[in-house]
């Protein structure tokens, strides 16, 4: 199945940068569609259940839109609610549970012809077919059928967060053990390891302790990262100091087996027999190496794409990026108030390629 005419501008990613995106084409008076795997905004919706953002929401807003909150910062379970209400109240195109599995660059009317990189000459000879496949609770099977989807343009705003880095040592894939962690209620009265440095990993480790779980949290670090939120470094400070978090410095798991990991502080090459009934290693994400890979973008030693700091256009003529994506494994300089920001400058470069 395809689209009977090119759209001019096909999204990749419902979330905040994606939204801003399609309300920027839409106002611009641009066929678009917005394609995401999930829900709206999914990856909020993944995010813990009782997160709160670290910013105030008029940095969280699209196009002026106001975002209410009862509090200075804004809950997980607030912002769902105001970005699936923008999406309605602006009556976005979008397409969801719906995972785009290819991009790739034709000539126009040469199905046969495909091409990426750079394209000389008239900026209108190309076009892009994405394939794609529906994706629901009752239809996840990779015998799906593929739809294609054609586009002069494609914004890709997919962000990192179903990617995650991995430790890479023994026993990782174990069931016990998840890179992301959801809410606490399950892991009362049970040994937990929390491994990382940052905001989520500080963050579950309160959370948890708080119900119940004995925690130990283990980063390869001399300390925490300045990053911690002003308002949560104190309290984790203090956990630490109280004994009531064991924090293991300088130090990484070598091996996890059933019920306990090993852990080495790199300082006395001292291994460690940790009890761990579950294991959280929240140590970041990675952006879709595969998808961006596989439609020609270059991408340098950190997943970086290559791509114009002005337009926001990669190294493939008429594929840009938007948002977070565009920051690689250096997942903590692009948020979703500076992210936002990419959906103006990228259209209106899209426009001017068009000839509008």
């Amino acid at each position: 199945m395809t689209n009977s005419s090119p759209y001019d501008i096909l999204i990749i990613g419902a979330g905040p940068t994606g939204l801003a995106c399609a309300i920027e084409a839409q106002k611009a008076h641009c066929s678009y569609l917005v394609l995401e795997k999930g829900s709206i905004t999914e990856t909020i919706r993944r995010y813990p259940a009782n997160m709160t953002f670290f910013s105030t929401p008029d940095l969280l807003s699209l196009d002026n839109i106001p975002f209410s909150s009862v509090n200075v910062r804004p809950t997980r379970r607030e912002a769902l609610q105001y970005y699936r209400g923008v999406a309605e109240a602006q009556k976005l195109n979008l397409r969801l549970h719906t995972r785009v599995c290819g991009i790739r660059k034709e000539v126009q009317g040469n199905s046969s012809g495909n091409i990426s990189g750079n394209v000389s000459g008239n900026s209108n000879e190309y076009i892009f077919c994405i394939e794609t496949r529906r994706e629901t609770s009752s239809n996840i099977s990779s015998d799906a059928p593929l739809e294609k989807i054609f586009a002069r343009r494609v914004i890709i705003a997919t962000g990192y967060f179903d990617f995650t880095n991995r430790l890479g040592i023994l026993g990782e894939d174990l069931p016990h053990v998840s890179h992301y962690y959801d809410e606490p209620y399950r892991y009362t009265m049970q040994d937990v390891v929390v491994v990382g440095g940052r905001n989520s990993a500080v963050e579950a480790a309160l959370e948890l302790w708080r119900h119940g779980a004995r925690v130990t949290l283990v980063h390869r670090g001399e300390e925490l990262s300045t990053s911690v939120k002003y308002w949560v470094r104190p309290d984790i400070d203090n956990r630490i100091k109280n004994g009531e978090i064991r924090a293991l410095f300088s130090t990484q798991l070598t091996e996890i087996r059933t019920n306990t990991a090993l852990a080495k502080n790199s300082a006395t090459g001292e291994t460690t027999t940790l009890p761990a009934d579950f294991i959280f290693p929240l140590i970041g994400y990675r952006p879709d190496e595969h998808l961006l890979r596989g439609a020609g973008v270059h991408l340098n030693e950190i997943l970086i794409p290559e791509y114009n700091a002005e337009t926001f256009e990669t190294n493939v003529q008429g594929l840009y990026i938007a948002g977070s994506v565009a920051c690689g494994c250096q997942t903590w300089t692009i948020f979703i108030e500076n992210g936002r920001n990419h959906a103006r400058p990228v259209v209106a470069d899209i426009l001017r390629s068009l000839g509008r």
